[in-house]
């Protein structure tokens, strides 16, 4: 299997467009592949850094890694206009449907929403199943409608109040994509070419050009869609459609948010101040990790279901899913916080310490579970991730048998999200010159 060199991924962020294929096969680390039989397809589902190359379930989950490196071109400054005032606060945040999420998912989005209900009591809560995003990648017709079901059920049964919040279906609201043309009209290629999933893409095209021997003209294939590049474009517009003032994100999603808040810049720039520079709500999660290789990220892509905690297994599933979890050779060592040198028992520590509340630190728990033995650790940790699933298991089941309430409170949300839109269209609208639909 090709691996990615530092050089090539320094190619890559440099110029992704300008790789040819025998530059890849010179920045490679291994020779050009001998003729004979196809070999199976064995291209890295993650990054050097545990970031998954598909998109999970969050609404920014292409995560990104890089920016830019000191020795590389700095993109052109974008220029400033003038910001609206607001009055009140806006979140807004989506999830892809694509099943039922994952551990990770769950401490680091949906239980995050939850708690903004009672956090930001004054705010005004927007939730969106992006299933828009969702086909950029080909989706059976069937799958997709069960999987929006599925997530729904999901943020009502972690929590999230339709009384509380607005959830809605992305494709109901086609204000979504209208905005998007209007700030692709707005943003340039290089900015997008820079986003972190469009250059794993590329990397992925490239590399099966030289694995396979394939042609230059084989890249235009299904892989490489107009949707995978253009998506940052349309998380904008999800965002400033509803002109939200906060986004929810993890520590390394905020590539894609700097990039709405540029595009905000410009519009403002253009047209007269009309859209808030939205700020970012960090989780307090630690990013949780794969329970069988503590080096990359828990995904829902990932084949080995071990590596896993779906919001739906069973006790029996979930105890052994943690008894198999990676660890470490340093038992004599005792229990501590060390993410580079023991990552697998770094990541139960801080899956215990969110499970349990956030009452403590990370470093607080190590410290108290010190002299106690790996065994222990998992069975903590079995237990309070246990404890804290039981309820969203059993309501998720019974909101499973409810379709007529879902689909009550996916029609309510998303009328109230039409009328959000359609006020910022409004606007947007008169400062561009466009007609108003009849």
């Amino acid at each position: 299997m090709r691996s990615f060199t530092p050089r090539l991924l320094r190619a890559l962020r440099t110029s992704p467009n300008a790789l040819r294929p025998h530059q890849l096969r010179s920045l490679s680390s291994e020779a050009p592949p001998k003729k004979g039989p196809t070999p199976p397809r064995q291209i890295p589902t993650h990054t050097k850094s545990g970031i998954p190359r598909d998109a999970d379930h969050g609404f920014f989950d292409r995560e990104s890694e890089v920016i830019w490196d000191e020795d590389l071109p700095k993109p052109a400054p974008v220029p400033e206009g003038p910001v609206p005032e607001t009055t009140g606060e806006t979140i807004f945040s989506g999830i892809q449907p694509t099943g039922v999420p994952h551990l990770g998912n769950y401490l680091g989005a949906l239980k995050q929403w939850s708690r903004l209900q009672e956090t930001n009591p004054d705010a005004k809560l927007i939730y969106c199943l992006v299933d828009l995003h969702a086909i950029t990648k080909p989706q059976d017709p069937e799958q997709l409608r069960r999987w929006k079901k599925e997530s729904l059920a999901t943020l009502l049964a972690s929590g999230v109040d339709p009384k509380k919040a607005t959830i809605f279906e992305q494709s109901r609201v086609p204000e979504h994509s209208e905005l998007q043309w209007i700030f692709s009209t707005l943003i340039g290629i290089g900015p997008l070419s820079r986003m972190t999933q469009w250059k794993l893409n590329l990397v992925e095209a490239h590399t099966d050009l030289i694995i396979y021997g394939k042609s230059k003209e084989d890249l235009d294939n299904p892989s490489l869609k107009l949707g995978l590049l253009s998506y940052p474009v349309l998380q904008a517009a999800d965002i400033l459609v509803h002109r939200a003032t906060a986004v929810p994100v993890g520590e390394d999603q905020c590539q894609h948010l700097e990039l709405a808040r540029d595009i905000a810049r410009i519009f403002n720039h253009n047209y007269g101040a009309t859209f808030p520079l939205p700020k970012t709500l960090l989780s307090p999660a630690k990013r949780i990790m794969s329970l069988t290789n503590p080096l990359q990220k828990m995904s829902k892509s990932d084949p080995q279901e071990k590596s896993k905690i779906i919001l739906t297994d069973s006790e029996q599933v979930i105890k052994k899913k943690f008894y198999k979890a990676v660890t470490d050779n340093f038992a004599d060592m005792g229990i501590a916080i060390h993410p580079e040198q023991r990552p697998g028992l770094t990541n139960l520590i801080n899956i215990y310490t969110h499970m349990e509340g956030l009452s403590r630190t990370p470093e607080e728990v190590a410290e108290e579970f010190r002299d106690i033995s790996y065994k222990e650790l998992k069975e903590k940790c079995i237990e309070v991730v246990n404890r804290e699933l039981e309820p969203f298991r059993k309501e998720y089941a019974r909101l499973m048998q409810e379709d007529a309430y879902l689909e009550e409170v996916v029609l309510e949300g998303s009328r109230q999200a039409k009328e959000s839109a359609v006020a910022t269209m409004n606007l947007v609208r008169k400062a561009v010159g466009l007609s108003f639909p009849v």
